[in-house]
């Protein structure tokens, strides 16, 4: 009842910013999206496996025939480079104890938020996968690996970590879920980051491209969600349950069309996403309003059904 709705959110929220893309020309926008459902349905082997990548190379041989791909970027980057941006702090930077206890103050409920959308996207792997990530390997597990991937781009002065409701979509077209293809391209994605010629290309991919791409994977996301909401038999004619869902989904859109929630803590301003917001007003209702047909089952690590025949 909580998971759900939030899945459902993510999807959606991210929903305009694959129209947004699309606008910027709806030739390869189609073209890509086209692309991608015919590999994903009547594809075979390979093809059925790559639907994206395919669809993202089919939709950029007619962006060349268009002339839509500027290449003047890619003449004049090198070859070899080191990935780090010039107003980058650098490795360990400190500028004062003033501004370390207002960075401390700004980015820890910043860290309360990044949490909360990082349990929504295991959640949401873990319907898409049909295996419970939040039991195995478990939340800390996962939330650990968040959390020193941030401290390590901090020390190096690089941006916070937080996980992508993007990925999920993806899941859910190739129906690869090996941990060891994410770790490759781990590797790969390294390897590359020290070549802005390599840069330079990706970037010429036209915005059409991937707001087509981005269109049908948003669109995944949320039908994960209400896939997940249907398996687990969540019962809306119980009025409470459709309060928690009601307020989850207006809090993540609400809040997000607005910019999200702002509050000042001495002189630093906080912002917490709609995203955010709706998980712990989700999940403090789910908690506090009588009549939960689920409990937490230490046992299995997730929630278990304590009335009627709902099963999880």
């Amino acid at each position: 009842v909580v998971t759900g709705p939030i899945i459902i959110a993510i999807g959606l929220i991210l929903a305009p910013s694959a129209i947004s893309n699309c606008q910027a020309n709806w030739l390869l926008a189609f073209v890509a999206l086209g692309t991608v459902i015919v590999c994903n349905i009547w594809g075979k082997g390979m093809v059925k496996i790559l639907p994206i990548l395919i669809g993202v190379l089919v939709a950029y041989a007619v962006a060349l025939v268009t002339g839509a791909v500027d290449y003047q970027a890619i003449g004049a980057a090198a070859w070899f480079g080191i990935p780090i941006h010039k107003d980058s702090m650098g490795l360990f930077a400190m500028d004062g104890s003033e501004t370390f206890i207002s960075a401390v103050f700004t980015i820890v409920p910043i860290a309360l938020a990044t949490m909360m959308e990082h349990i929504g996207d295991i959640a949401a792997i873990s319907a898409t996968t049909g295996k419970n990530y939040i039991r195995d390997p478990g939340l800390n597990k996962t939330l650990l690996g968040d959390g020193l991937a941030t401290a390590m781009a901090g020390l190096l002065g690089g941006p916070a970590n937080t996980t992508y409701g993007e990925n999920t979509g993806v899941l859910a077209l190739s129906k690869i879920y090996d941990p060891l293809v994410i770790r490759i391209a781990a590797v790969l994605a390294i390897i590359l980051s020290f070549s802005p010629k390599f840069e330079a290309v990706i970037n010429t991919i036209p915005t059409g491209i991937i707001g087509g791409i981005s269109f049908v994977l948003y669109g995944m996301i949320s039908a994960i969600g209400v896939r997940n909401v249907v398996e687990n038999r969540v019962d809306f004619t119980n009025s409470r349950n459709l309060i928690v869902a009601a307020v989850i989904l207006v809090c993540a859109l609400g809040f997000n069309s607005v910019g999200g929630v702002g509050f000042t803590v001495g002189s630093v301003t906080i912002n917490l996403s709609g995203l955010a917001v709706a998980a712990i007003a989700g999940i403090l209702l789910n908690a506090i309003l009588p009549g939960n047909d689920y409990e937490f089952d230490a046992t299995a690590g997730s929630d278990a059904a304590t009335s009627g025949n709902l099963q999880v």
